[in-house]
């Protein structure tokens, strides 16, 4: 409460406690309503007293406290910000810069500067008609290609035709445009292949499996240990269940690696089910992720008020049916959070897919087949030999940008769907 609305109420009570003896006999009254207003005049500057010197005198550690609690605020709000405005920038580079990559494709013969057609080697990377290539300091546009034959447009973007000698390695424009970002289900930078739907169709898959195992489990889970379970046994389940969520996630890798997809195998067969798959990464996502599922959904139907659950059973609902008509219903926006975040550690996890689910872009709608998710490519390329600023690092920016957006439009599900539904009790 603020300083000035308690000094009026303070003020006014002088008043208040006259007007109660007003119904006295006239002396008496009177003697009752200067007693009490002195009374009151005396707790009045007591308090007035102690309010102005709480304000005359701040608590320098109150103090402190409020100024480190706002500075971690401000740290929070400008991390994001920072991660955002790397992101955006790295991926606006990846998008608009023209880049040149070697294709290790040799001149196969001296060329004179009048020269528009000529044979180059058949090793390297292949050239598309239309394509920019570089040679030396000239820029040429490719033409027609037949076989190992180029004819090409010399000089272009302002470059001078200048005669070259055989072994001049051909460089090769590359720059990729957000219709084959979003329109193309190829993803392969070395060969100029930038479709990302290759990467978020083995993400999807995988975080879809993973939520199939994890949403039912875990929302039965918590129903049991809300409804159910006795305060023993909760306390007991409990800490079992997320310590599941302390595991390394490189533990989960090699178990569905070693143990899940052998058995998958052993079940459906040595030729259906391939050493890599997602369907096993998604299968032992799904125990990563019950623990988060479990333990949001529980809290949300424990703070379920005993009243709506006595009522249910005043009218000769069985527990089952009170759990399912009256309690879940009624904390449908805690349990629909509690799926939105699950969903959203499942997109972004990244050990086990990139152990278990493969190492090559693939699409594929078939769980038993190798795919690279969004997350298991980064780590896989991240960690091999990339020049700084080629268009293979840039790359990793786009996907990681991806990825942020994604999990940006879940949590915006998440507060709409919490907003939307959620029930307040007195």
């Amino acid at each position: 409460m603020a300083i000035a609305e308690r000094k009026a109420q303070l003020q006014e009570r002088p008043l208040r406690a006259g007007a109660h003896g007003a119904d006295a006999p006239n002396g008496r009254g009177k003697d009752v309503r200067e007693r009490s207003a002195d009374r009151m005049s005396t707790v009045v500057e007591q308090e007035l007293g102690t309010w102005e010197t709480l304000r005359r005198n701040p608590r320098v550690t109150e103090t402190l406290i409020q100024a480190f609690l706002f500075m971690c605020g401000v740290l929070s709000i400008f991390t994001t910000i920072g991660i955002v405005y790397e992101l955006s920038k790295e991926s606006m580079l990846f998008f608009t810069r023209t880049q040149w990559e070697r294709t290790n494709k040799p001149l196969a013969e001296d060329i004179g500067a009048g020269w528009t057609s000529f044979e180059v080697g058949a090793s390297g990377a292949g050239l598309r008609t239309g394509n920019l290539i570089r040679i030396d300091s000239e820029i040429m546009r490719v033409i027609e290609i037949a076989g190992n034959h180029l004819e090409v447009e010399r000089g272009v973007e302002g470059t001078i035709p200048v005669a070259h000698q055989a072994g001049f390695i051909i460089e090769s424009a590359q720059r990729v445009t957000l219709l084959e970002f979003f329109g193309k289900t190829e993803w392969n930078p070395q060969i100029g292949r930038f479709g990302i739907w290759a990467l978020i169709n083995a993400t999807l898959m995988t975080s879809l499996i993973a939520l199939s195992v994890a949403l039912p489990l875990g929302l039965g889970v918590a129903i049991y240990l809300s409804e159910y379970a006795a305060e023993r046994t909760r306390a007991l389940l409990k800490p079992i269940l997320e310590v599941l969520a302390g595991v390394p996630t490189v533990v989960y890798g090699y178990f569905a690696l070693t143990f899940v997809t052998p058995l998958l195998r052993n079940l459906l067969g040595q030729n259906t089910v391939q050493i890599y798959n997602t369907a096993s990464a998604g299968l032992v996502m799904g125990v990563l992720i019950l623990p988060i599922v479990s333990s949001m959904s529980e809290e949300a139907l424990s703070a379920v008020p005993n009243a709506l659950r006595e009522a249910a059973y005043g009218l000769g609902a069985t527990r089952l049916e009170t759990a399912l008509r009256i309690i879940v219903p009624s904390a449908f926006s805690g349990i629909a959070a509690a799926f939105i975040v699950a969903a959203s550690r499942a997109i972004g996890e990244t050990m086990i897919v990139a152990i278990a689910a493969g190492a090559g872009p693939k699409f594929t709608f078939n769980p038993f087949e190798a795919a690279e998710t969004m997350t298991g490519h980064i780590v896989r390329i991240s960690g091999g030999d990339l020049s700084y600023n080629s268009l293979d690092y840039n790359s990793i920016f786009a996907i990681g940008l991806m990825l942020f957006l994604m999990t940006l439009v879940l949590n915006l599900i998440s507060q709409k769907v919490v907003k939307r539904f959620r029930e307040e009790y007195e």
